[in-house]
Parts: structure tokens; C-alpha cells; sequence
């Protein structure tokens, strides 16, 4: 079986989305899918870290060579890259001749939909796979005001939804938001809406790696103190605000067993705060955060933090990496959390940074469920396997 998938992003690089489609290209792989991947310009050769890997990668012509940006978010140029998409889409389904047409995100889709009706003759089928809202990821990211431009994107995005013959999302959510948007026709209930889960690999955290000389410092390996990881993007629609803010407040308190470890990226986001505020003695930043090293910098915590609420409709993949560390999370109390850590869990009800220095405070006085929900994260993590959503994947592509 031959399939196109698009992917209008930097590919590849460290951060969610691109983590994603990689980890699920690679297990459709295992499964003698052959797999092309149409995408921008910009990211490494994925040899580098899958290096048996035959998945063939088309980029779009390098003509915006000024345009390098790498992080998650909305910006205009992605208009023009996303045209040059539709063309290189175009050309790879005209040369290779595809089954299906597996996009990602809304643009993907979007070009997905054209080029397979240009082909109509050939009734390609289109199997869209949706991260996230569209309008509430740009108003996440500060790019969308409300008014008449934001009917416009709700419009649109409404639109997109109901392209696909087939809808993939990432967490139940998403899907109870596009149920209500584009309900199913005769009340039939919209069965081509399928939710397929995050997955992780448990091979990669069972092996040692050595990571470079900044992170063996021995505050951080210190059993006597606290370690709470946030391994991610810095950008604002992920928490991360929230979070610093927590860090702030706890670092008032002059306690001197805790510290945290902040892995991601862009680093100026976040730099200036933890100068500002004189807080470099207790918060170690890691960054740039190569993907191969992520197993590593997460066992180096001894509790993680997701501080991504629901408003954009994203599943989190960082939870599942934290469980397969064997951590407990501290996270907002979603549907999708509790599906992947139930007890593992510590759940928030509020969304402020009040309610995150409670919850890294209560883990401070409470050591010993410390040991208890790390057991429960980790066995947790068994449950959910790139090889599993692989398999969901393929039964869609059969029907």
C-alpha cells in the first residue's frame, strides 16, 4: 500500500507535531506501508535518528530561503509555503500514484483535498489528521482577535473538517468539537471520526545514552531534592507561562530541596524571565533539546508537568513520554490526561499558577507517593504503542 503523507511543517524537528508524524510514519513502516512524506523545506534528514528508515522525504523548493522558522505557531509566509505544498503534492501524486492521501493539520488537508480532486478520475481517498482546532490554535498564539477575521478562520476551519473521507484526531476533545461543528448526516453518528492515541516507545527509555557535561551537574542528580521536569515547547499555548509564574512563587519560599529542569525550546522565550528574576539557581535550562536526548532529560525528574489546558483541542504526547520515564504528571484535568495516566495523575481543576505551586508543593511534603505513582505511570505507558495506533491507522487505509 502506497501513501502520500503531507506534513506542512518543519520536518524534521524537536517538538510535538513533527514527533508525532514521524513516530507514526515509522510504525506504519514496520507494517510494509510504503511511505512518502511531502513537507517544507526546513528540518534534518530522519536518517539521523531512524537510520534504516526507506520512507522517502519530498521538500518543497527552498524559495523562501530567508524563512526559517522552526517553532511551533501561525506566521503569513506559511501561505506562500503552503502553495509551493500543493504543487509538490501534486507532483508526487502524479509521479507515484497513491492509494490515499494521509494530511495532517488544516493546511495539509486542505491541500490534500485539491490535489486529490484534480486527480478525481483516480478517487484517491483523503484521511485527515487533525492535531487541533485551527481558530483556537492561532488565538492561542496571539495571532487572531475576535471579529470578523475569526468567523472567517472558524469558517474555514469548519470547512476542513468535513473534507476528509476519513478523520483521524489526536484526543477525544478534538472529536466531541468536530462532532458538534460538522454533525453527521441522517443521524447515523459520525463514524468516520476515529480518535488514535499518542504513542511511545519504551525501547528508548530502557537504554543509556550519554548526554553532554551540562546536564550531570550534581544539583541535578541529587536524590535529596525535588526534580520537576517540563520537557516541551516554551510558547505560551503549551502553559508555559503558567508554569514560570508557579516557579516564581515557589522560589519566594526559599526552599532549597527543589529544582527544575526546563527542556525545549525557543530559548528566548523564557530566558529573560529566569534572569530577570534571579532564578538560574534553581532552574536549569536545556536547550535546544535534540529528540534522541529526551528519554535521558526526562529520567533525570522526579515528577513532570504538562500545564497545557484544553482550549486548542491538542492531545499531549509529552505525557506519555513523562509515563514511560515512570512519572508522576502534574496536569489540568482533561478527558485525554486521565485516559492515559488515571492514578498516575495529579489533576487540576483551575487553570492559574497558584494551583501548580500547590500541586509541586503537595509532592514536596508527600515523597512517598512520589514512588507509588511513578510505579502506576510506568506500567501505565505499556498501554499505549506506536505499533498499536499503527494497526488502527491501517484498518481506516483497508476500509
Amino acid at each position: 500500500m502506497k501513501i502520500l503523507i503531507v506534513a506542512p511543517v518543519p520536518f524534521f524537528v524537536d517538538r510535538g507535531t513533527p514527533m508525532r508524524i514521524l513516530e507514526e510514519s515509522l510504525a506504519l513502516e514496520k507494517k510494509d506501508i510504503d511511505i512518502t512524506i511531502v513537507t517544507y523545506h526546513l528540518g534534518r534528514d530522519i536518517k539521523t535518528i531512524a537510520p534504516e528508515t526507506k520512507i522517502k522525504i519530498s521538500r518543497v523548493h527552498r524559495l523562501l530561503f530567508w524563512y526559517n522558522k522552526k517553532e511551533a505557531g501561525p506566521d503569513w509566509q506559511k501561505i506562500i509555503l503552503d502553495i509551493f505544498l500543493i504543487w509538490k503534492t501534486f507532483r508526487n501524486v502524479f509521479l507515484k500514484k497513491p492509494d490515499i492521501i494521509h494530511a495532517h493539520l488544516h493546511e495539509g488537508v486542505l491541500a490534500g483535498w485539491i490535489v486529490k480532486n484534480i486527480f478525481f478520475w483516480r478517487k484517491i481517498k483523503l484521511v485527515a489528521d487533525f492535531h487541533g482546532g485551527l481558530a483556537s490554535e492561532m488565538k492561542s498564539h496571539g495571532y487572531l482577535k475576535r471579529g470578523f477575521l475569526e468567523k472567517i478562520f472558524i469558517f474555514l476551519e469548519n470547512t476542513i473538517f468535513s473534507l476528509g473521507d476519513s478523520i483521524i484526531v489526536s484526543s477525544e476533545e478534538l472529536r466531541d468539537n468536530i462532532i458538534k461543528k460538522i454533525p453527521a448526516k441522517g443521524g447515523q453518528g459520525n463514524k468516520k471520526i476515529t480518535v488514535i492515541l499518542d504513542g511511545v516507545d519504551l525501547n528508548k527509555y530502557k537504554t543509556q545514552r550519554n548526554l553532554s557535561a551540562n546536564l550531570k551537574e550534581k544539583e541535578y542528580k541529587d536524590s535529596n531534592k525535588l526534580k520537576v521536569i517540563y520537557s516541551g515547547a516554551f510558547v505560551k499555548n503549551k502553559g508555559i507561562d503558567l508554569f514560570l509564574n508557579s516557579i516564581l512563587e515557589i522560589s519566594k519560599k526559599n526552599l532549597d530541596n527543589i529544582r527544575f529542569i526546563l527542556a525545549g525550546g525557543p530559548i528566548e522565550n523564557i530566558k529573560s524571565f529566569i534572569k530577570s528574576n534571579n532564578l538560574e539557581k534553581i532552574v536549569k535550562i536545556v536547550s535546544p533539546l535534540d529528540y534522541k536526548d529526551l528519554p535521558e532529560v526526562n529520567k533525570m525528574g522526579n515528577i513532570a508537568i504538562d500545564p497545557k489546558t484544553s482550549e486548542v483541542g491538542q492531545a499531549s504526547g509529552k505525557i506519555l513520554q513523562y509515563m514511560a520515564a515512570g512519572l508522576p504528571v502534574i496536569c489540568f484535568d482533561r478527558k485525554n490526561n486521565r485516559k492515559y495516566l488515571r492514578e498516575a495523575g495529579y489533576y487540576i481543576s483551575e487553570k492559574s499558577s497558584e494551583k501548580i505551586t500547590e500541586s509541586i508543593l503537595y509532592f514536596l511534603k508527600n515523597p512517598k507517593r512520589i514512588a507509588l505513582m511513578s510505579k502506576i505511570s510506568r506500567e501505565r505507558a505499556k498501554d499505549f504503542s506506536w505499533e498499536k495506533s499503527a494497526d488502527q491507522i491501517i484498518n481506516i487505509y483497508k476500509k
